[in-house]
Formats: structure tokens, C-alpha cells, sequence
């Protein structure tokens, strides 16, 4: 018996020696015709580290190739690493003279890769020319299309049969092509969209409530966040503006469909309220004020208290006239209002027009009517009011 053990123990030592050396050996076995597991253990163990270390090798390969051909920084080549392996340089360095060959310039194409790296293992022949070339069919300038594309890789990844040239007919049966174009460069994420599910539906209701073509080109060209809402969300802005006695056939509705779509709409119009309501805004001032303009509850408190302060504090101006005249705040504070009110001032100081004189009359008009009125008119009296007007005087000065 004992001469049997330590012949198992002699066994066992030997299997042990022979699966750690890795060499071809052959062991008698007693009683035991499977091979002793730990060779099993060992082979499963180097094909794991080599499955590491070649993993390792392609992903080092991966992040070098991205920064020295895409110029991608170290960080962005690890980050961007994490979503392709490339085994071969070849398609990704077909992908490259594509965009190249397009007018992308290395900014541009580094812009691409980093926020869509998979697009280096795309079959650009299939995928990535065709659309390039669609897009320059339709007359967008090389320039405007590497930057839209840039701008907004994912333009890259719908179907351009099922979604791309379908978005691009609808909105050139709604737009000018100048139009498509420019959405293409600036707000390209309408042709993301399935506008069968959400844009047609919300202009069809539209359409429905009386709304003028003219306001429905305006909020695909300068809207058009709201018209790829989904459609009950749309509908429900839709119905809460109608509520507010908004006119359908206005632009202003767009605006307030805007305002109370606007991320953190109901936080932004609370602030907005709070802040008018300090000075000396009624509950029916704000909403006749919103329906005037409703941007006027989208700015930003310092906006409000920086024009407020300067109309009320320093020109003596109620806050509930600013209320009847918002579209005030649709003006530069330091290029409009300040400039002529400060001519105003002068003219007050002076005795040459009276106090009852129209707010509208100073900040609504346009640029050569005010000059007319308030500065050309005065300056055989006031010789120094263009250099007030200029800001080059001060109020005291003259």
C-alpha cells in the first residue's frame, strides 16, 4: 500500500513538472487514464494572456493610428479606441482620403473621428461616398458640407435611400433649396428625424388651426426643435398657446410654443415672473407682455434687472410702460438703448422736446428714422449730439 501511494505521489509530481514546462512528454498513468487537470488549467491560461496581449497589440495599434493619421490627442485616441479595433489600416486610410478628397480639412476630419470613430470601419464605397456625393448633387458647397458634417457626424449614419434624400424632397416642397441648404449647415439634426411620425404631423395640425405657409417655412428655418417634438408634446405646447389667446396665424405663436418648449421652460418663465413682479409687474402685465413678445420670458435675470435699472432708475421710465412696449427687450442694451436714450437725455436737459414725447417713438424705430428725428433734426442747436449718439460724449458734456 505504501509503495502504491508514493508511486500516485511520484505520478502527480512528474504531470505537475511536465504541463508547467510545457514539453511533450509522455506520463504512465496508474489507474488514471485522463490527463491530470492541471494541464487543462495551464492551456486555458495561456490562451487567455494571449488573447490579452494580442487584444493589448491591437488596441495600442488602434490608439497609435489615431493619433498619428486622424491627429486625435492621446485622450481621445484611448477614448475613441474603445469603439473600433482596426486589424489592418487599409479601409480606415480609404475612409481618410474620402473626407480629404471632399475638402475636409484635418481639423474637420479629427472632429469626425473623435465624435464617430466607427466611421474608419465603414465600407465608404457603400456607405460613406454616396452621401457625400448626394450632398454635393444638391449644390451644398464643399466648405458648408465639411463643416455641417464636422459639426454633426451622426449626418453619416442614416439610410440615405429610407431617410436622407425623403427629408431633403419634403423640405424643398416646403422651403426654398438656399433653405434646405443653410438647415443642412446649421440645424442638420431635422434630417435625423423620422418626419413621417413627428414633423408632418405637427405641421398638419398647424395647417388645421389656420397657420400661413410663411409662419410654417419660419419654424422649419428658426424653430425647428420644436417641429421634430414628438407629436403629443407638440400638441399639448400647441393647445396651452391657443389657451393663452395666442392667434394662430401669427409668428408669435411660434415664439410662445418656443418659450413653453424650451428646456426648463416652467423654472425659466417662474424666474422671469418673480423678477418682473419685483418691479411692479401685475399678473396681467406679464402675460399681456408675453403675448406681445414672448421671448421677453426667456432672457436672463441679469438681462431684465440691467435694462430695468437703466429705463426705470436712470430715465425715469414706469416699469408697467416698459410692460406695454416689450419688445424693448429684443434690443442691445449698449448698442440701441443706451445710445439713443442718452441723445433723448440731452434733448430733455436742453428744453428741446418735451417729457410727453413716445417711448415707441425712440427704440422701436430703425436706425436712419430715429437719426432723422432725434439727431440730424438737433444738431444746428446740439453740434456735440452725433458725438453723444457715438458714445464719444458723455451727457454732461455737452
Amino acid at each position: 500500500m505504501l509503495s502504491l501511494c508514493k508511486l500516485r505521489t511520484l505520478r502527480l509530481g512528474y504531470s505537475i513538472f511536465s504541463c508547467a514546462s510545457s514539453s511533450i512528454s509522455k506520463v504512465f498513468v496508474v489507474e488514471d487514464p485522463k490527463p491530470p487537470r492541471c494541464c487543462f488549467q495551464n492551456h486555458l491560461f495561456c490562451r487567455l494572456v494571449s488573447s490579452e496581449v494580442s487584444a493589448n497589440q491591437e488596441q495600442n495599434s488602434t490608439v497609435n493610428y489615431l493619433i498619428n493619421s486622424c491627429g486625435l490627442s492621446s485622450e481621445g485616441a484611448i477614448s475613441a479606441s474603445k469603439w473600433l479595433k482596426l486589424k489592418s489600416p487599409e479601409r480606415a486610410d480609404s475612409v481618410l482620403a474620402c473626407f480629404r478628397n471632399h475638402g475636409f480639412s484635418e481639423t474637420q476630419i479629427s472632429m469626425v473621428v473623435r465624435s464617430r470613430p466607427q466611421v474608419l470601419i465603414t465600407h465608404f464605397e457603400k456607405t460613406l461616398l454616396p452621401k457625400l456625393e448626394y450632398f454635393s448633387s444638391l449644390g451644398v458647397s464643399r466648405e458648408d458640407l465639411a463643416e455641417a458634417v464636422a459639426l454633426n457626424p451622426a449626418l453619416l449614419a442614416p439610410s440615405l435611400e429610407k431617410q436622407i434624400i425623403p427629408a431633403f424632397k419634403f423640405l424643398k416642397s416646403m422651403v426654398s433649396e438656399k433653405t434646405v441648404n443653410a438647415l443642412l449647415k446649421k440645424r442638420s439634426w431635422i434630417f435625423l428625424t423620422n418626419y413621417c411620425k413627428t414633423v408632418l404631423p405637427n405641421i398638419r395640425l398647424l395647417r388645421e388651426l389656420g397657420m400661413p405657409q410663411s409662419c410654417i417655412s419660419l419654424l422649419l428655418t428658426h424653430f425647428t426643435q420644436l417641429v421634430i417634438l414628438k407629436h403629443e408634446k407638440f400638441a399639448q405646447l400647441v393647445q396651452e398657446v391657443k389657451e393663452m389667446g395666442f392667434n394662430m396665424e401669427k409668428s408669435t405663436s411660434l415664439c410662445a410654443i418656443n418659450a413653453l418648449g424650451h428646456k426648463n421652460s416652467k423654472s425659466i418663465l417662474n424666474r422671469s415672473r418673480q423678477v418682473y413682479m419685483r418691479w411692479g409687474w401685475s399678473e396681467d402685465d406679464i402675460l399681456s407682455a408675453f403675448r406681445k413678445f414672448p421671448q421677453c420670458m426667456t432672457l436672463s435675470e441679469k438681462k431684465i434687472m440691467q435694462v430695468m435699472d437703466f429705463l426705470v432708475n436712470k430715465m425715469g421710465w414706469s416699469s408697467r410702460m416698459i410692460a406695454k412696449h416689450p419688445v424693448v427687450w429684443s434690443y442691445s442694451l449698449d448698442k440701441r438703448i443706451i445710445p439713443r436714450c442718452s441723445v433723448v437725455k440731452v434733448l430733455l436737459l436742453k428744453g428741446l422736446i418735451k417729457e410727453n414725447f413716445s417711448f415707441s417713438s425712440v427704440l422701436c424705430p430703425v436706425e436712419k428714422r430715429f437719426v432723422d428725428m432725434y439727431v440730424t433734426k438737433f444738431v444746428d442747436q446740439v453740434p456735440q449730439l452725433s458725438g453723444v449718439y457715438q458714445r464719444k460724449v458723455g451727457i454732461w458734456d455737452v
